[in-house]
């Protein structure tokens, strides 16, 4: 009985060693899907859309846009727009400044403590829930204009490249 006791445990302590090891090899592979997939803390003030504080990994999609990983909501900023990436950029010039937005979002979500989504009570056409994303106290709309890497919304789509292929003041 004493012998069968011990394989259990050390099969137990195997067990746990081994999924140390995998958590480790998969939180130490690719910058960027760290910054994806980043534990931080998500505060939602509006109760309707999630009670309570939760730890999340928060999945950046393009520079307005975010994911709640935990509970698979999106998350459109509602007071920007930034250049699309891929194959929604309608010209080099905008695919440059909308992966730019992308990664400066990435790296304000890898670096953040605190995370707080506030929605508005509004859903867009594409099933995002409009919302303002704080990020340690600060706006990150407002954080990424300052930066060059947005724009206010107005509303609606507006073109980022003119007929040449550069970008629209």
């Amino acid at each position: 009985m004493a012998k069968s006791n011990t394989l259990s445990a050390g099969l137990a302590v195997f067990a746990i060693i081994f999924a140390a090891a995998l958590s480790y090899i998969a939180l130490s592979a690719d910058p960027a899907s760290r910054a994806e997939a980043q534990t931080t803390q998500l505060v939602s003030a509006d109760s309707s859309a999630r009670s309570g504080v939760i730890a999340g990994r928060v999945r950046v999609v393009d520079g307005d846009t975010i994911e709640d990983m935990n509970s698979d909501i999106t998350y459109r900023l509602v007071n920007i727009d930034t250049a699309e990436t891929g194959s929604r950029a309608r010209c080099t010039a905008e695919r440059d400044l909308g992966d730019r937005a992308k990664e400066a979002v990435r790296t304000l979500v890898a670096g953040a403590r605190r995370i707080e989504l506030n929605p508005t009570g509004r859903i867009d056409r594409y099933g995002r829930t409009i919302a303002f994303v704080v990020i340690d106290g600060r706006d990150m709309g407002e954080t990424l204009m300052a930066e060059g890497l947005a724009r206010p919304w107005r509303g609606r789509r507006e073109p980022w490249c003119d007929a040449s292929g550069n970008l629209i003041p």
